[in-house]
């Protein structure tokens, strides 16, 4: 999976699941800031792409997710390990 199809999965994920307009989704808009998630929404969001992701993903690594690139940033190598 490229960064680019999980970017897009990811922005699926935001725009059905929490609403958001597809076009706020851009790889630069602050998660909290921007598109107004919560730390509730964050997990769900974790949840959301476990669907996608093999393997558990370490919620430590989302402490340091700002934006949506960042998501993109730390999901990638996980998909790259199948």
């Amino acid at each position: 999976m490229t960064r680019e199809e999980i970017l897009q999965r990811i922005q699926d994920i935001l725009a059905v699941e929490f609403e958001i307009e597809r076009e706020a989704i851009a790889p630069k808009a602050k998660l909290y800031d921007d598109l107004e998630l919560d730390s509730i929404d964050a997990v769900d969001l974790m949840v959301k792409m476990k669907e996608f992701i093999p393997g558990k993903i370490d919620p430590e690594l989302f402490k340091k997710a700002i934006t949506v690139q960042d998501v993109v940033d730390i999901l990638y190598p996980l998909v790259q390990k199948t």
